[in-house]
């Protein structure tokens, strides 16, 4: 795998994402200061919701979810698609532009009216992840008497 790029992990690896996420907050400035979307309910929590998405996602750093990453986000949430039906998904965000999904598609169509398949599924998972609230911390101790 020859490449003049340097692929460690680490610490490169953490400095290239800091690089995407404030990429990714510049993007969600132009989006608050947008008036289309200044009647939106909780923009700012739902636009670092989404930043937080696309980033798991992007596995390439490209900053575009292509296939895969799309598929592994499906089957990850438990909704496992066919090669063609991602692909189908991808069209269906982007508009036939693309192979891959960039952020301001993937912003565009959690913010708009129409309800992609990819949308619903969010939707979904965010709703249902709610729903159980994991609590925060360590755990509390316990002693031998109450272990099962």
């Amino acid at each position: 795998m020859p490449s003049n790029k340097n692929a460690q992990g680490g610490k490169a690896f953490g400095q290239l994402k800091a690089q995407q996420r404030d990429k990714l907050d510049e993007i969600n400035k132009e989006y608050m200061e947008d008036q289309k979307y200044r009647d939106e309910d909780d923009l700012a929590e739902k636009l670092e919701g989404f930043k937080n998405k696309y980033a798991e996602f992007d596995l390439n750093d490209q900053d575009e979810i292509d296939i895969m990453g799309l598929k592994q986000m499906m089957e990850k949430l438990g909704v496992p698609k066919t090669h063609l039906e991602v692909k189908k998904m991808i069209l269906e965000v982007t508009g036939g532009s693309s192979n891959t999904i960039n952020y301001r598609d993937f912003v565009r169509m959690m913010l708009g009216k129409r309800s992609a398949v990819l949308k619903l599924v969010l939707v979904f998972e965010d709703k249902a992840n709610g729903a159980s609230c994991k609590p925060d911390g360590p755990p509390p101790k316990r002693d031998i008497a109450s272990l099962p």
